[in-house]
């Protein structure tokens, strides 16, 4: 057996160094991949200390949810992940992790328990990424592809395979970050030697040796164009600025970063290369994201393009910065110093979970469980207190005057009916589950009799020992029930969400008529402005459609999470869970604060979070994935499809 390693390899031999992923290439800057040397399949649990088996085990369950599949494998301990944070074998269904990123003691860990994550955010967001490589890399570069055209693919593969993972499980784009943040932008500071293997690249069976070249950057899964980078710093050449665009701005369209975090990099990398090839260059990334995750052609014809646009031969090596360039003299280059201001914005932003319990920015996990019980019990005490308050009173959906208005109700239109059956028929196909078959043995009937069995079960006996085979094999077959559906809507009717108050009154309605025809399915949707109004009720039917009118002076988005949460038990796992914001998300203090929070605590217990915002220039907050409406007629169908994704990930 062969195996070709996609792995997270480091830019820079620290044990904090960046990952990548890449196909085996040997030699500094070789052409053509090395023979592949057979390799035995890992034994799963091989070479671990006793302390490491039960984390690889919780590692082995999780990853079944971050990829749908059921044949992955996870090996943590240190020294693991071929010389990288972490790595990827496909012919094997293993994935690596160097357990040194845990920086706590194993058997403290419990990866099931999602707030546990926010303890070792980068080990966990490698094996996100990593995740995203076994569900989205489908391709491998073939044997004599062209050098510098490999490396420019892979490093479009990195953006292209965390915009996947986010757009199917938006809940990992903080963990994302968390990796970026510690080990992608970072690497472009360091200083190597020059590289004996190409970096982020391996052959197989070698065990991921070789030495990284510095500063050229390199991120989790990155192709080994930092090889362009040997000495301190990120020099300022073309093929440098442009490797920089591929890790980090492209992570910026991904939604893994934020444009603005990345502005600084841009000006650089626009007085590098100019604005006409840097837009030419966003153009091939932008189609990378939207590649199929098995066309390795189209990949790597982007990465000839980028090598052509850059003025890089495609089949020669990455180029090296030549003497004299800025950066190679120990200087920082401008290029790493607007890699620093990103890395300090993205650590300042709430929204990357910390680098260790206590830190300022994402959820805190307390280090007492029973502080920790404590706060969770005031939280679900806040939600109970607002739900009462919103869907326990009798006026709640008739106010006809006053702020937060319900002005009335109206008969739904033959569209709106058509598509709430529309919806309902989606999400019952997405609830659908085939019978799992089980193959069981027995000593005795009933069930199917094996001669083999049969025969040793005899010889057991007469060597007078007590038969231990069973000869009898059956089949039971048995449905795996859906799991519930729940889905609650928040609308800001502030004033300048005047123009979504008839589209998103019309969703919260479809949807709600078709969880009625759903099993299982429940939802919920609140107005929210100077007051919190429902719209419709947790397991109700509305009959007619509710009208607003949105021009509050203000918006309690916290008091209408808290309502949703506690009518729909969206902080319990147990089933598909998803909340709709739809909002510009200008909101007055303390609740961009406080909202934060309330969304943090929903993620971490595994409810999806869609934002649904007017234009590009509103607000979202860290944790949902952003959804940007054009046409507010659209609401409908873009909730449904996110709800039914949910479903189908639960």
């Amino acid at each position: 057996m062969t195996a070709h390693i996609v792995s997270t390899k480091p830019a820079n031999t620290s044990p904090t160094g960046p990952t990548t992923g890449a196909a085996p290439v040997t030699g500094p800057g070789a052409a053509v991949p090395a023979p592949a040397a057979p390799v035995s399949a890992p034994v799963v649990g091989a070479g671990l200390r006793g302390e490491w088996l039960p984390l690889s085990a919780a590692f082995t369950d999780a990853v079944a949810d971050l990829t749908d599949r059921q044949d992955l494998t996870v090996r943590c301990a240190p020294g693991l992940g071929q010389g990288s944070p972490g790595c990827f074998m496909p012919a094997l269904a293993t994935i690596e992790l160097d357990g040194t990123h845990l920086r706590l003691r194993p058997e403290t860990c419990d990866p099931t328990r999602p707030a546990d994550r926010y303890r070792y955010p980068v080990l966990w967001g490698v094996l996100v990424h990593e995740a995203a490589h076994a569900t989205h890399t489908g391709w491998m570069p073939p044997i004599g592809a062209p050098a510098a055209a490999i490396d420019a693919a892979m490093a479009l593969e990195e953006s292209r395979i965390e915009a996947a993972q986010i757009r199917r499980r938006p809940a990992d784009r903080p963990w994302l970050r968390a990796t970026a943040s510690t080990l992608v932008l970072p690497s472009f500071f360091t200083p190597t030697a020059a590289p004996a293997t190409a970096p982020g690249h391996s052959a197989p069976g070698s065990g991921g040796s070789g030495s990284a070249a510095g500063g050229g950057g390199a991120g989790p899964g990155a192709g080994s164009a930092g090889a362009a980078v040997s000495t301190p710093g990120a020099a300022m050449t073309p093929w440098n600025a442009g490797y920089a665009a591929a890790l980090l701005l492209a992570r910026a369209d991904a939604g893994i970063l934020a444009p603005a975090e990345t502005a600084s990099l841009r000006e650089v990398v626009v007085g590098v290369l100019g604005e006409s090839r840097l837009s030419a260059l966003s153009a091939l990334w932008h189609i990378a994201h939207t590649t199929s995750d098995t066309d390795g052609e189209a990949m790597l014809e982007l990465g000839r393009r980028w090598c052509r646009i850059i003025g890089t031969p495609p089949e020669m090596p990455a180029p090296t910065p030549p003497p004299g360039t800025p950066g190679a003299s120990g200087d920082p280059s401008p290029l790493v110093k607007a890699i620093g201001e990103t890395l300090i914005a993205v650590h300042a932003d709430p929204g990357t979970p910390a680098m260790a319990p206590g830190t300022p920015g994402g959820p805190v996990t307390s280090a007492d469980p029973g502080q920790e019980r404590k706060q969770e019990k005031r939280a679900r005490q806040d939600a109970e207190r607002a739900a009462r308050g919103v869907f326990g009173s009798s006026t709640a959906t008739t106010t006809r005057h006053g702020p937060t208005a319900i002005t009335g109700t109206r008969a739904p239109e033959p569209a709106e009916q058509a598509a709430a059956r529309r919806l309902a028929r989606q999400l019952r196909a997405a609830a659908h589950r085939d019978r799992v078959t089980t193959i069981t043995t027995s000593a005795t009937p009933p069930g199917r009799l094996s001669m083999r069995g049969a025969l040793a079960a005899d010889a057991q006996r007469a060597a007078g020992v007590t038969p231990t085979a069973e000869p009898f094999t059956r089949a039971v077959r048995r449905h795996v029930p859906a799991p519930p559906l729940r889905v609650g809507i928040a609308c800001d009717v502030s004033g300048s969400m005047n123009s979504f108050a008839a589209p998103v009154a019309s969703a919260a309605w479809i949807i709600a008529c078709a969880a009625g025809h759903v099993p299982d399915a429940v939802s919920a949707s609140v107005i929210f402005g100077a007051r919190v109004r429902a719209l419709t009720r947790p397991g109700q039917t509305p009959a007619q459609v509710p009208v607003f009118a949105a021009n509050d002076p203000r918006e309690d988005f916290t008091t209408a999470v808290d309502a949703l949460d506690a009518a729909l038990d969206l902080s319990r796992p147990g089933a598909a869970r998803l909340l709709v914001v739809v909002s510009d998300g200008k909101f007055k203090d303390p609740h961009p604060t406080l909202g934060q929070k309330r969304l943090d605590r929903l993620t971490a217990s595994g409810c999806a979070v869609l934002w649904l915002a007017p234009h590009d220039r509103a607000t979202v907050l860290n944790g949902a994935h952003r959804v940007i409406l054009t046409d507010p007629t659209q609401a409908a169908d873009t909730i449904g499809a996110a709800a039914t994704r949910a479903l189908r990930n639960a």
